[in-house]
């Protein structure tokens, strides 16, 4: 049967693109791996790969198309012994003979009854945490699902709403909406002077926001990804994070930089770093990793409103995943504060940002073996809420930490030398940490699986900690 060639998508967040030039031509026989095709978003190009051996029997979607939706065939590859005949109208010729599948009867038969439901990947379906509501929110108020996109954005909003000295700077962030669309709409209602397209400079542009911070003004500066922010760690850390110090507190600096962190999907070593650590490592940075749109939102206001300079690590994954935000004229969190997502006794799995997703799943699969995982969302890295931790550390008398980011000097690893001086009494065993390979990240799928934390991982290091 002919083996349909699919639009892939450049990023998890991709939902179209353009099929730029075909390689191959009908008829052309192929191999699994050979290069058929280009396609490509303004961000990067991408070749196609057949996915069979055969010939390329139908091109359905012509070169020079643009917008093509992710997961839409655009080509059928006959198998050897097929020719043309097993094609109609861009399909199986047999597809149409296909039975209409049966009604189901209330009663499952007895061995799908019996059958496992395939597993889940905590990546592309992420557990949801449980809508707890913060202290600050009344009880009964309304929630509203919304994605982290748009939980961004709304704060951004009100934010300029409430304060004409804030401002957005970036690449892309006014006339394009944004490289994710995190922008979306501000450039239409705030106009150029308060949305404002910079050039591909990050020093330039990153130093041009501190001074502005530096007169009185109140910008976020994005990065269309933290990997690009390398290019100015002088501003950051020598402007940014110093100045009120030095200054002994005469010059304060009120700006925000946020933007992507951590790995993606399939974009290798150079797009892919974790910065938690690198940034809550040095003093005068506040740095917060939200993993909710609820987080994203509460968070993002309090940091616009801060003094101090916030680095705001969002993750593009993330962008696109929802869940319930507090609908409130004004939902401010407290930076500094983590949250328990998830009551328990036997261990304690703190995480955040991306980690989360594996922490959360992880516990679900810990309960099948009755192991109650308590996980925390810590939310801010720095200020760090030790408290929350030592107290749950108290209760389970073992921990667990989860990051993407590399182990030598992690977050994890900032944790666990805090719980050892703290709450060394209450510890039943030693702290595991679970985090990203000791490697840059790599480009093959295959292999930027096994570089990263997986659910497996959270609940073999929990189980060992358990003694289980």
């Amino acid at each position: 049967m002919p083996t349909e060639v699919l639009m892939p998508a450049l990023s998890p967040t991709m939902e179209k693109g353009n099929l730029s030039k075909w390689l191959k031509k009908e008829g052309d026989t192929v191999k699994s791996g050979d290069v058929i095709a280009e396609i490509e978003t303004d961000k990067a190009t991408m070749e196609v790969e057949a996915v069979d051996e055969g010939t390329l029997g139908k091109i359905l979607v012509p070169e020079g198309t643009n917008d093509v939706a992710v997961n839409t065939p655009i080509a059928m590859i006959l198998a050897d012994g097929e020719d043309a005949t097993a094609l109609k109208d861009g399909k199986p010729a047999n597809i149409d003979a296909i039975p209409e599948p049966k009604q189901k009867t209330t009663e499952p038969a007895p061995d799908a009854a019996k059958a496992p439901a395939p597993p889940k990947s905590a990546v592309q379906q992420p557990p949801s945490a449980p809508a707890t509501p913060e202290p600050e929110v009344p009880e009964g108020t309304e929630m509203v699902t919304m994605t982290m996109r748009e939980a961004l954005r709304d704060a951004m909003a009100e934010e300029m709403r409430r304060d004409p000295d804030v401002f957005v700077m970036g690449e892309e962030v006014a006339e394009y909406q944004g490289a994710y669309k995190v922008t979306q709409g501000l450039l239409d209602e705030f106009g150029a002077r308060r949305v404002i397209d910079t050039p591909i400079t990050e020093h330039g542009f990153a130093g041009l926001g501190v001074g502005a911070a530096l007169a009185g003004l109140k910008p976020i500066v994005e990065f269309m990804t933290f990997n690009f922010a390398m290019q100015a760690m002088d501003q950051l850390i020598n402007s940014a994070a110093k100045t009120p110090y030095m200054s002994g507190g005469q010059v304060r600096v009120s700006i925000v930089f946020r933007g992507p962190n951590g790995p993606a999907s399939r974009v290798a070593a150079h797009h892919s770093q974790d910065y938690s650590a690198w940034y809550s490592h040095v003093p005068g940075l506040k740095v917060i990793a939200p993993s909710t749109a609820a987080d994203a939102k509460g968070l993002l206001k309090a940091a616009i409103r801060d003094p101090n300079p916030v680095m705001f690590l969002e993750n593009e994954i993330l962008y696109g995943h929802s869940s319930p935000v507090p609908k409130l004229d004004d939902y401010v969190l407290p930076i500094g504060r983590a949250r328990v997502v998830r009551q328990g006794s036997d261990v304690t799995i703190v995480a955040w940002s991306m980690g989360m997703t594996y922490a959360l799943k992880a516990a679900e699969e810990l309960a099948k073996d009755n192991i109650n995982a308590e996980v925390i969302d810590l939310r801010t890295l720095k200020p760090m809420d030790s408290d929350t931790i030592i107290e749950s550390v108290k209760k389970t008398g073992r921990l667990v930490t989860v990051e993407e980011g590399w182990k030598q000097s992690g977050v994890g690893a900032e944790i666990a030398a805090r719980v050892m001086e703290q709450a060394f009494d209450y510890l039943d065993a030693p702290v595991a940490r679970v985090t990203g390979k000791d490697v840059p990240m790599p480009y093959a799928a295959n292999l930027e699986k096994l570089a990263l934390p997986s659910v497996a991982e959270v609940v073999e290091a929990a189980k060992a900690v358990s003694y289980r």
